[in-house]
């Protein structure tokens, strides 16, 4: 959006994280043991491994992703009011990806980088079995700094979403560590997704203090959850996070979703899915529908209910980013 009443609109959620474009393509498991990745994982590469790679794939499908650019996609589907903070190269992709968020219908006003690296891609194969593996050259979308967290929209936000894949550099968090100050500052609720365990293991400590102090959302899945506080157990993992945030929605695939917040526990079952046919984005599709059900007052296991059904829509075609309106499908599921 680009208007000039864009300044002046209430947002339900802002979302920061990596501005990447993804590349996609269907292979076999041959493919990922010849290369060497952990299927279902995340894997960061530098720019000459992201060039032999992506020369060595099949075919695939270039879309505007990123963790939290996808959440922002998927909340602007459901009618809610987002923006995105992101950082991009003035180059091809750069203005790709700028097209694109604004396309769907999310404010995005960071300033392009006009030196360094160029903008993000992340080559993502795509395994029969539905599974995701990822390999990211981060590019320009690390230089985000703390310059670049507009206070404004911040302010407007009922939510600010972080995206976990983010902190791995220094000037990263600490443009966390300054959004999460103005949103409390506001009185906004702040968000966070721990996005892969590879992020968890290396972040731990630091992870679990940016949640105790500032963390009022928190969005896991059952092995990043379980890494976080080094136990085997799922129990055992929420018992730790019912202490440490206000709100915990620990997704689980197939079995559903686990909601958490002190005493309150909701356990929502997945929705029904016809075929598995890609992973990619489920998470950051569950969070919109979660977090567009918490900005529009929903009790939370309807939120729970309403990610459930964004997810199970985003794995069933290749892509990370709803095909259909996901306000139209979430309010006929409901319904039903």
């Amino acid at each position: 959006m680009t208007d000039s009443n864009a300044a002046d609109r209430a947002l339900d959620v802002v979302c920061v994280g990596n501005a990447i474009v993804d590349v996609l393509a269907q292979t076999d498991d041959a493919v990922i043991e010849q290369h060497g990745m952990v299927k279902g994982t995340m894997a960061l590469i530098d720019a000459d491994q992201a060039e032999a790679l992506y020369a060595a794939m099949p075919q695939g499908v270039e879309t505007s992703g990123g963790s939290a650019g996808n959440t922002a996609a998927g909340l602007a589907s459901l009618g809610a009011q987002c923006a995105f903070i992101g950082k991009v190269r003035d180059d091809q992709l750069g203005d790709i990806f700028a097209h694109d968020i604004r396309a769907v219908g999310a404010e995005f006003a960071t300033p392009a980088a006009t030196d360094g690296p160029p903008t993000a891609r992340c080559l993502i194969l795509i395994t029969p079995d539905g599974q995701r593996t990822m390999n990211t050259f981060l590019g320009a979308s690390v230089n985000l700094d703390p310059g670049d967290i507009d206070g404004d929209m911040i302010a407007r936000a009922q939510v600010t979403y972080l995206e976990g894949y983010l902190w791995d550099r220094d000037e990263a968090k600490a443009a966390f560590l300054k959004a999460a100050a103005l949103a409390a500052a506001n009185e906004r609720l702040v968000a966070l997704s721990l996005s892969d365990p590879f992020c968890v293991d290396r972040h731990r400590d630091s992870f679990r203090s940016f949640i105790q102090a500032h963390v009022d959302v928190l969005f896991a899945n059952e092995d990043e959850i379980t890494s976080l506080y080094e136990v085997a157990d799922f129990d055992a993992a929420l018992q730790f996070v019912r202490e440490d945030c206000r709100i915990a929605a620990l997704t689980r695939s197939e079995k559903g979703v686990v909601v958490v917040s002190g005493d309150e526990v909701h356990v929502v079952d997945a929705a029904p899915v016809a075929q598995v046919v890609d992973t990619t984005g489920a998470g950051d599709q569950f969070a919109a529908g979660f977090l567009f059900g918490l900005t529009q007052g929903r009790d939370l296991a309807t939120c729970a209910r309403i990610g459930a059904i964004t997810a199970a829509e985003v794995i069933e075609h290749v892509g990370p980013r709803p095909l259909v309106s996901l306000a139209e499908l979430v309010a006929a599921r409901l319904a039903g």
